[in-house]
Order: C-alpha cells, then sequence, then structure tokens
C-alpha cells in the first residue's frame, strides 16, 4: 500500500506532461517569461504602445488623393478601369432595360414559369405571388434595379469562379495556392470588400458590381473544385480507355459529374450577391438596398420594412429555384419542348402587356405599409419599449445588456496589457491548431495595434465576444431541442430556411424597431443573423452521432441527459467547433455592420469613412476588420487533424 501510495502523485504530472495541450502551455508560458519582462520593460504595460503604431493617414489621403486626381488622365484608368467601369454599366442598364421592357407581367409570368419548370407548381405559384408583392409594395421598379445589378453580379461571379474553381480542381498546386486565398475572402466581413473598390472606381454601380463579385465568387470557385476533385474514378478511366482527349474529358465527364456541385455553387453566389447587392447600397448602387439604407438612416422602420419584404422575397425565391435545379441535377435531362413554350407564354405576356400599355406597375395598384407600420412601432415604443411591468421592456433590456454584458467586457479587454491579449490569441489558436495557426493570430491581432486602431477593435471584440455567447447558448439549445425532436426540427426548418436566406442588411430592421440604436441592438442583430447556422450545425453534428454508440448507452442504463452529455456530445465534438467557427465569423459580419445603427467602434469608423470620403479612416477601419476576422477565425477553426482525431 504504501509504494502504491508514494507512486501515485509521481504519476499524474507525467501523464499530464504527456498530453500536447499541457505542452503547448508550456512551451507558451516560457516563452512568455522570457519575451515578457523585455517587452514590459522596452514598452511598458497598457494599451498598444504609440512606439510600435504606423501612421497610414497621411500616406492612405496621399494614395487617395493621386487615384483621384488621375482617375481621368492616367492610362491604366482610362484604358482598364475606365473600359471595365463603362462595361459593367452598360451591362447593368442593359439587363434594366430588357427588364423594364418585359413590364411587371412578363417579369412576372417569366419567374413563375422558369420556377414551374424547375421545381413545380406550388413553387411557380410563390414566384409570381412574390413578384406581385413587390409592386404591391410599391418597390417594383427598386427591384428591377436590384435584380438587374444582380443579373450581372451573378453571370461574371460565376464566370470567374468557375474559372478558378477549373484551375484548382484540374492542379493539385494551384489549388494549394487558392484555397488559402480562397479563406480568406470567405471569412471576410462583407464591408470589407467595399473599400477598395471605391478607392479604385468611386461611388456608383461599377464598385457595386465588382465587390459583390469579390465576395460571391469563392464559393462558385470551391465547389466547382470539389466537383471535378471529386469526379468517379471509374468514369474517367473508361473516358480515357476511349481515347479522349483532356479537354474532351473536361466536358463530357468530369463537368457532368460534377453538375450538383456546380449548381451548389451557383445558388450559393446567388445568395452572397444577393446580400452583397443590397449592402452595396451604401457605395451608391441603388434598388431596394438603397431604400433601405436611406430610412434607417433617417429611423423610418416603415419604409424600411416595405423595401425589406421584397429582398426578403427575392431571397426565397432565388434559394428555392436554385436548391430545387441543384436536387434535380443528378436526374436523365428531360426534353427541351416545355422550356420552348415556358418561354413563348412568358413573350406572349410580355407583348400582351405592351400592347395594353401596362408595362409600369399601376400606382392604383400599390399600398402604403410605411403608415401602418410606424403607428405599430409608435405603440411597440409606448408599450413594449420602456412599458412593460415587472420584466422591462426592450428598452430596458438593451440597457441591462450594455451595462451588465458589453461594457464590462470592453472595460476588461481594454484595460488588460497588449501583450497579455497576444498571449491569450497565442494560446486559444495553438491549442486548438498548430503554431502556424497560433503565429498566423498572433500577427492579425499585432497587426491591429500597428494600425493604430487597438482600442476600437477591442471594442468590436467585446461585442462579438458577447453575441457570440448569446448566440452559442440559444444555438445549442435549440439545436439540441431540435436533434431530439423530429417534430420540433420539422416546425423550426422553415423559419431556419428563411431566416438563413435573408441578406444581413434587413436584420436591422425590426432590431432598431424594437431595441433603437446603440450597440446593444447591433449585438442582438447579429445574434439573429448567427443563430441559424448555429442551430442548424448542431442539429446536424448530434444527428449523425454513431447509432451504436447510442445503443450501447441505452443497454447500460443511461438516462437521455446522460446520452447527451457522455456520448452525443464528446463524439459531436468536430461539428460544435465548427457551429462556434461560424457564430464567430457571422456575428462579426452583422456586428460591423451594426455601425449603421449606433454599434460604434470599427463598423462606425469604416461606415464614417465611406460616407464622408475619408477613405484613409475607412481603409485603416476595414484593414482592422479584416485583421480581426482572421485571428477569430483562426483562433476557433479546428485543423483537420485536430478535428479528426476528436471525431
Amino acid at each position: 500500500m504504501a509504494t502504491v501510495t508514494a507512486s501515485a502523485p509521481r504519476a499524474l504530472p507525467g501523464g499530464l506532461l504527456k498530453h500536447r495541450a499541457v505542452q503547448k502551455l508550456l512551451l507558451l508560458a516560457l516563452a512568455a517569461a522570457i519575451l515578457v519582462p523585455l517587452a514590459n520593460a522596452r514598452w511598458a504595460s497598457g494599451s498598444w504602445p504609440a512606439a510600435l503604431t504606423v501612421d497610414l493617414s497621411k500616406p492612405l489621403t496621399s494614395a487617395s488623393n493621386w487615384v483621384i486626381d488621375n482617375r481621368d488622365s492616367n492610362p491604366l484608368f482610362l484604358y482598364f478601369f475606365g473600359y471595365l467601369s463603362n462595361a459593367v454599366v452598360i451591362s447593368v442598364r442593359a439587363v434594366y432595360l430588357v427588364l423594364l421592357a418585359a413590364g411587371w407581367a412578363g417579369v412576372t409570368a417569366l419567374g413563375a414559369l422558369v420556377a414551374w419548370r424547375v421545381a413545380g407548381v406550388r413553387l411557380a405559384l410563390g414566384t409570381g405571388a412574390a413578384f406581385l408583392a413587390c409592386g404591391l409594395l410599391g418597390m417594383w421598379v427598386p427591384t428591377m434595379q436590384t435584380l438587374a445589378l444582380m443579373v450581372v453580379a451573378v453571370l461574371v461571379s460565376v464566370v470567374v469562379g468557375m474559372v478558378l474553381g477549373l484551375a484548382a480542381g484540374l492542379s493539385d498546386r494551384l489549388d494549394r495556392g487558392l484555397r488559402p486565398v480562397l479563406d480568406t475572402m470567405q471569412v471576410l466581413p462583407a464591408y470589407a470588400y467595399l473599400l477598395p473598390v471605391v478607392l479604385v472606381f468611386g461611388m456608383g454601380v461599377p464598385a457595386a458590381v465588382l465587390a459583390t463579385v469579390v465576395y460571391a465568387a469563392p464559393p462558385m470557385a470551391r465547389l466547382t473544385a470539389l466537383g471535378l476533385q471529386g469526379a468517379d474514378k471509374e468514369v474517367l478511366e473508361a473516358v480515357d480507355s476511349l481515347g479522349a482527349t483532356a479537354p474532351q474529358r473536361l466536358l463530357t465527364a468530369r463537368i457532368p459529374l460534377a453538375r450538383k456541385e456546380l449548381l451548389l455553387g451557383l445558388n450559393q453566389t446567388i445568395m452572397m450577391a444577393l446580400s452583397m447587392a443590397v449592402i452595396a447600397s451604401v457605395i451608391g448602387a441603388g434598388g431596394l438596398g438603397d431604400r433601405v439604407y436611406q430610412a434607417l438612416a433617417s429611423v423610418d422602420v416603415g419604409a424600411a420594412l416595405a423595401a425589406g419584404i421584397p429582398i426578403v422575397l427575392l431571397a426565397v425565391v432565388l434559394d428555392r429555384v436554385t436548391g430545387a435545379a441543384g436536387e434535380q441535377a443528378g436526374e436523365e435531362p428531360g426534353s427541351l419542348r416545355p422550356w420552348l413554350y415556358a418561354a413563348a407564354a412568358a413573350v406572349a405576356v410580355a407583348l400582351a402587356g405592351r400592347l395594353a400599355g401596362r408595362l409600369d406597375w399601376p400606382d392604383s395598384w400599390t399600398f402604403d405599409i410605411a403608415e401602418p407600420v410606424n403607428r405599430a412601432v409608435d405603440w411597440m415604443t409606448a408599450h413594449l419599449y420602456s412599458g412593460v411591468p415587472v420584466v422591462g421592456g426592450t428598452a430596458d433590456w438593451a440597457g441591462h445588456f450594455t451595462t451588465w454584458v458589453l461594457n464590462p467586457v470592453r472595460s476588461g479587454l481594454q484595460g488588460l496589457p497588449w501583450w497579455s491579449v497576444l498571449l491569450v490569441v497565442a494560446a486559444l489558436a495553438w491549442l486548438i491548431g498548430t503554431w502556424r495557426t497560433a503565429l498566423t493570430a498572433v500577427l492579425a491581432m499585432a497587426a491591429i495595434g500597428v494600425l493604430g486602431v487597438w482600442q476600437p477593435s477591442l471594442d468590436t471584440l467585446s461585442q462579438v465576444l458577447a453575441a457570440v455567447a448569446v448566440t452559442l447558448v440559444l444555438g445549442f439549445a435549440i439545436g439540441i431541442a431540435a436533434a431530439r425532436s423530429d417534430r420540433f426540427e420539422r416546425l423550426l426548418r422553415p423559419v431556419l430556411d428563411v431566416f438563413q436566406t435573408m441578406p444581413q442588411f434587413v436584420y436591422l430592421i425590426p432590431v432598431v424597431a424594437l431595441f433603437g440604436v446603440g450597440r446593444a441592438p447591433a449585438a442582438a442583430a447579429a445574434v439573429v443573423y448567427a443563430l441559424p447556422a448555429v442551430v442548424r450545425i448542431t442539429t446536424q453534428g448530434l444527428r449523425q452521432v454513431d447509432p451504436a454508440a447510442l445503443e450501447s448507452a441505452r443497454s447500460l442504463g443511461a438516462t437521455p441527459a446522460q446520452q447527451l452529455r457522455q456520448v452525443q456530445l464528446p463524439l459531436a465534438r468536430p461539428a460544435l467547433l465548427l457551429a462556434v467557427n461560424q457564430g464567430v465569423v457571422l456575428v462579426l459580419a452583422v456586428v460591423v455592420i451594426g455601425g449603421l445603427v449606433g454599434g460604434g467602434a470599427l463598423g462606425y469608423d469604416t461606415v464614417f469613412g465611406l460616407a464622408q470620403g475619408d477613405l484613409a479612416t475607412g481603409l485603416v477601419a476595414g484593414a482592422a476588420i479584416v485583421c480581426l476576422g482572421l485571428m477569430l477565425d483562426r483562433v476557433t477553426q479546428p485543423t483537420e487533424r485536430r478535428a479528426k482525431k476528436g471525431a
């Protein structure tokens, strides 16, 4: 007994030291013990030292002024960017004129007939009703403006994405080179794309279209490469045996086999393009997004909702139609005759509308919902905003959340020594990934300090952390409930579908109505936007747990709660980590846009830079957002090796 008792204390530390996480933390502690005293002696603690900052305002202002001064004279702008800008303007205007020439009846008929051929009568009726609702709300012309911009942006995004995807799918070397670029592009918040294009193209439609292309092309590229790389090897070998050349093999085998992935990429590209096209209203894109933006600027919730409803309807229709096309990808292609009949019917309806002089939506058929909505908002403000007894109103909740959560988290982060923030980032990133992951995260965080926006970045980070905490608590709880109840999941599915298809801008409308403006409303909009993805990933991860493991736990007498804690959650760990990662990325995207409704920090600097033409302020804030997004992605994204080990 004495021998056992004496040997036990020595076995425990040895076992701990063999754990990789403990080894990493010890190495990091050793490095900190050496470097922190040196850094503290040289630059002191507290906020990021001024000696390590670089003032980019003067060079950025000079660069911005040079671009503005040389737009009309430099050959690069005259013969490249100028032609590109003109081509975009001509293309968008051509599509817009075609839509106007088809008239409201022709466009509605065409949309309904396409939906009928792809997904059946129910979706056709829904598509027709969606277009008619846009007209009834008095938003037909802005809807056509947004649709014209969408058509051009999606076509260019699909072409660019397919070219990149083909290159990556056919060459492992190019795939390895493109992967980190596409990773970074997908992590960046949408707002970050607006600043560089505004610098080159100025405010207007060309900048909006090109920003949308940059934002929407990566999913097409990724899924194209994935489809080509996953092509059936036996089919490719059979084609090779018939003596097919490389182009023939690509056109007759690899691309047809990747049809499902290509259509899924088209679906994702359309949804991201619509989201970005709405956000791009900030830089002069016009259309529905501009109506929402102007209404939010004047806190006119009724007008914002009148423009927001068509955006949601467009998103749902486009998502359902392209999703249905993807589901039919594996089926044999049918006859072209029904498509010809549908096209002929759409043309006939358009001609009938032209002959009847009914191209424009009649003013007498519109309903102004702004006034009743604003009355409802006034009632909510009087009764829900602050007049609810006992529990308090939404304004009280927002105030308490700001006082008890947002302010302490911000004060805590801003009160930490700068080197301790870097250490925490390094520890988290190294524990969940590799030393390369940790180095990337630390360099991204340090770059924020070098840019001179350390304090506002920590303010934005505090909003992200608070919103992520709420998102994960709600998302995991709802996801667990959906995984344990088929009925609840069926009821929840259409709600999540609608929420996931809504562009980011639209979430600000109900939040402003309920909570007013400030940091808490920005965090609330971020929670609502990120929640569906967390719920879906959590539900899917729990449902994919090996049934044999659950059956074994039941046979041992485990209760449902024990099965959840001891079997499902541990086995679903990779999916839960992915849910955390997606929650963080999505929350950051909307918290930044929350600068439009009083979120402050980096979001405000970005909006201010765009609105006032102060591109130095906007570009520095945008670069800080990029670094913050990159850091958060690396801290919350497990490497492939660790994910497999956790599974």
